[in-house]
């Protein structure tokens, strides 16, 4: 799946150290064949337990998880709507990907200077969004200038979309997102169609120091950040940038050693990946064999022959059925034997709706 997050931010508040700390956990870039990577993207190995634990049940050959890619936004400064600083770059890559991760600063630090002359953490999203507002309000006045001509003819389509441009419009003078808009199913794919940068899902990263990664509560500006976002339904979560890129150079047993040393379960990096995943509304399901057992990613909603193409093209054409057990019942039984012998293996056909989770075999014939 060619889904990808930008990680986006204000200069100095730890997004190219975030960044650098994704390259270091990096996947080898030849597990994912016909993938060409840009100098500003990725690939990271989606964090997942089941995988584990089935190749423990299998005993393939090899294992090979799925990744997820991470696009470096160039930096932005205030009036990066109107070309300041590097903001067409940084207006162009962002069109670019299909989440927002929202980078913030939320440590003091003397030794690191705030763009803005001091940490105020809603200040700095808030400057970010205004300018994707103000180029979201150029985009939607640049069309409504060309709707109104047919809409003022009664052409149907045309007042259909000119009432959608008018609301945005107004979303957008009011300071307003895209995605605070609501519109039926049939508007919003009007409104997909205009590429709007407010419309793209976010999640909020809070920077914290290294004192204060494992006392997140105590974090005043990691509060605020959470009370901001809450207003969005946006998720938050926290990393501690510097301590991230530490742990990337780590492996097993040393680098679950590390993590609780610092009090925590899980590294931000992986909480980061499992939460942009999710966002772009991303499952997994998995192919279990002697030869390999393998994590595929799918969009939620495919049906079985569209994710048996994600495989290859053939397995889509030539489907003929998915021989398919969920993770928790093949685990349960022991065996693929063992779950056939149970009743748990079902045979699915062109329409059933893969699961996050299933353990499918496809059946093809081309």
């Amino acid at each position: 799946m060619a889904l990808t997050a930008g990680i986006v931010g204000l200069p100095n508040v730890g997004k190219s150290t975030l960044f650098n700390a994704i390259t270091q956990a990096g996947a080898e870039s030849a597990n994912y064949p016909f993938c060409t990577i840009d100098p500003n993207v990725g690939i990271v190995e989606v964090p997942d337990e089941r995988l584990q634990k089935l190749t423990e049940l299998v005993q393939p050959k090899k294992t090979v998880p799925t990744a997820f890619e991470f696009t470096d936004i160039a930096g932005i400064v205030k009036g990066a709507s109107k070309g300041e600083g590097l903001g067409n770059k940084f207006l162009s890559h962002i069109r670019q990907v299909d989440a927002i991760c929202h980078v913030v600063r939320a440590f003091a630090d003397d030794n690191i200077t705030h763009v803005s002359g001091k940490v105020d953490p809603i200040s700095d999203i808030e400057t970010i969004n205004l300018e994707l507002i103000l180029a979201d309000l150029e985009t939607v006045e640049k069309r409504l200038t060309r709707v109104s001509k047919l809409a003022k003819q009664k052409d149907k389509e045309a007042v259909a979309e000119f009432d959608i441009l008018e609301k945005l419009k107004d979303a957008f003078e009011a300071g307003k997102s895209a995605r605070s808009v609501e519109f039926t199913d049939e508007q919003q794919k009007l409104v997909k169609q205009l590429h709007l940068l407010t419309s793209k899902p976010v999640l909020y990263v809070a920077n914290v120091s290294e004192d204060e990664v494992s006392d997140q509560d105590g974090n005043e500006y990691v509060q605020q950040i959470r009370e901001f976002a809450a207003g969005e339904n946006a998720e938050v979560i926290i990393v501690c940038a510097k301590i991230e890129s530490e742990i990337a150079e780590l492996e097993g047993e040393e680098k679950q050693m590390f993590l609780e040393e610092l009090g925590i379960n899980e590294s931000g990096l992986d909480q980061l990946i499992k939460a942009s995943y999710s966002l772009l509304g991303l499952a997994t399901y998995f192919t279990a064999g002697e030869q390999e057992v393998r994590a595929w990613t799918f969009k939620k909603g495919m049906k079985a022959p569209e994710c048996a193409g994600i495989i290859h093209t053939d397995f889509e054409r030539g489907f003929i059925r998915a021989e398919t057990v969920a993770y928790e019942d093949l685990l349960a039984g022991g065996s693929m034997s063992a779950a056939k012998e149970a009743g748990k293996v079902r045979l699915e056909g062109k329409e059933y709706v893969v699961k996050d989770g299933d353990v499918i075999h496809f059946r093809f014939n081309v």
